[in-house]
């Protein structure tokens, strides 16, 4: 070969091989930002599988307990609230918080009435409940699994570069502040 020619193909190099990795690194922040999104959804389906269990629990107890108006209807709040917010992740955070220290007083509850405990009704909510949030548990992970892959590629050089010039930037993790609140609600009967 004449030197031309490897003059040449070392120019092609230099200028294809940059725009060949800006366009890989594009690609994988696309993909990244539609397995966020697709995990975000997954989030999404055990929230509401959740939300709709709550009520049927509140109703069950409420035949057993009558008196504990208030916490039944901080629980019935609680949840409404969280259902109905759509934002961010952090927002989503809050509202479960104080949706699961509303659970936890609705199970503290539940524990002075021997008759509820026994109720099956109540057992398999309760079952319900608790798979449910093993499963939101896992979902949350993949979720956050999924930002933290973004945000390491955003934050990185030089894939940050093309992140910025393409508009791509981090992700909000979806967490639960309190070490305390992060244990899904769980009550242990003693007869089971």
């Amino acid at each position: 070969m004449n030197a031309g020619v490897i003059a040449l193909i070392l120019i092609g190099v230099v200028v294809l091989a940059p725009l060949l990795y800006g366009v890989l690194i594009f690609n994988r922040l696309v993909s990244l930002r539609a397995h966020i999104r697709d995990s975000w959804a997954g989030v999404q389906v055990e929230l509401k599988r959740r939300y709709d269990l709550i009520p049927n629990l509140v109703e069950t107890v409420k035949g057993y307990a009558r008196h504990e108006r208030e916490v039944l209807e901080r629980v019935t709040e609680l949840r409404d609230r969280a259902a109905s917010n759509t934002g961010p992740a952090s927002g989503q955070s809050a509202d479960e918080i104080a949706l699961n220290a509303g659970l936890r007083r609705l199970f503290a509850v539940a524990e002075a009435y021997p008759e509820l405990k026994a109720d099956r009704m109540f057992r398999d909510l309760q079952g319900e409940l608790v798979n449910t949030e093993d499963r939101l548990a896992a979902t949350r992970r993949f979720y956050n699994g999924n930002v933290r892959e973004m945000n390491e590629l955003v934050g990185q050089f030089p894939s940050n570069v093309i992140a910025g010039m393409t508009g791509f930037s981090a992700w909000e993790y979806f967490e639960l502040d309190d070490e305390t609140e992060r244990a899904a609600p769980r009550v242990g009967w003693g007869g089971r």
